[in-house]
């Protein structure tokens, strides 16, 4: 069989292990698997490369993709130019599947290209967010926030040494997973998340008791996706190609620092950890998650079960309807929040 793969998004740890896993399964089988590059910029021009057992073999520490990545949508309105290239090169390149590996966006691109057009696809679930639905974590979450972890970690030592208020601003467009691990792990004394309403009073009254009992220092942990109307940038912010915000110009973490300061007058200072956690070499729990999702991914292609998302669902790699895998944002249930709350409320 003849293989094509891509890897769509934001780049994440653990992406590489995957792309080894599905490339070294695939080859048991005597397969050829072409790389198209840039996500599927790369199937609207063709961009290929050859992923052979030499180029993958050595990749499992390195982050980032060797496919590397684009947000190119060609199902986006005004772009049926690119829906017609993408369809033509799978023609041209004979392929008989197509491996995708992204998020919410890059993977809604495969179920439209297989319940519309009939191509066999199979989707890799990423995202450092981890809210993809249906699958319990997604590899790049746990890399990702192991180095939010390890920045709020040491931004406290600045905190104390300075009598500051730090808020780090971490990412996280829709779900709050990012900020909520990092945030507990962290010893965070607040924890502000896209799925909970924001209640700047409380915050600031927290943060007046610590001080108020000799703790002159705070570290509050904001998910990017967090709104509050009428004190961050909203006008003009850049859409992109699945018209989402491009959130590092909207300023939350900036915003809620200057509503800290107005509202308590403790020195506060922001710090936006932004692409910093998407670099770096994948966890131990990433390498081995993007493997297993990878040779399963393969064992799909071979079993002609398209449609489907490989998901971890408790220890397990089962196959999931990529629609139903898009369909929602898994986000944080209020009840688990609730669970935490203990730990910054003192």
């Amino acid at each position: 069989m003849k293989i094509g793969m891509l890897t769509g998004g934001g780049d994440c740890p653990g992406l590489n292990p995957a792309i080894r896993g599905a490339v070294l399964r695939l080859l048991d089988y005597g397969d050829e698997v072409i790389g198209f590059t840039q996500g599927w910029k790369g199937l609207v021009e063709g961009n290929t490369e050859p992923l052979t057992l030499e180029r993958v073999e050595g990749i499992i520490d390195q982050g980032g993709t060797i496919l590397r990545s684009s947000r190119t949508n060609p199902f986006a309105p005004g772009k049926e130019a690119q829906l017609e290239a993408v369809l033509a090169n799978i023609k041209k390149f004979e392929l008989d599947a197509l491996v995708a590996l992204g998020g919410e966006d890059t993977l809604g691109v495969a179920s439209k290209l297989y319940t519309l057009h009939n191509v066999p696809t199979v989707g890799v679930p990423k995202t450092m967010d981890n809210d993809l639905d249906k699958t319990d974590y997604t590899f790049g979450f746990d890399s990702a926030a192991s180095v939010a972890l390890d920045s709020i970690d040491r931004l406290r030592d600045t905190a104390k040494s300075h009598d500051r208020v730090i808020v780090v601003e971490v990412m996280g467009r829709h779900a709050g997973w990012m900020a909520l691990w990092s945030g507990v792990a962290g010893a965070a004394d607040w924890v502000l998340l896209p799925e909970v309403a924001v209640d700047i009073e409380a915050m600031c009254e927290q943060l007046k008791k610590n001080y108020a009992r000799g703790k002159t220092w705070g570290i509050v942990v904001v998910s990017e996706g967090v709104e509050i109307p009428g004190a961050q940038k909203g006008d003009n912010v850049e859409l992109d190609a699945f018209g989402h915000h491009q959130l590092g110009d909207v300023g939350i973490g900036p915003a809620i620092a200057k509503e800290i300061e107005k509202r308590t007058g403790f020195p506060t200072r922001d710090v936006v950890l932004g692409h910093t956690v998407r670099g770096g070499s994948p966890t131990l729990f990433d390498r081995i998650l993007g493997t297993r999702v990878g040779i399963h991914a393969a064992e799909l292609v071979h079993k002609g079960d398209f449609g489907k998302m490989v998901a971890l669902q408790g220890t397990e790699i089962l196959a999931v309807p990529i629609q139903e895998a898009v369909k929602q944002w898994k986000l944080v249930p209020q009840d688990l929040y609730d669970t935490f709350v203990t730990t910054f409320n003192k």
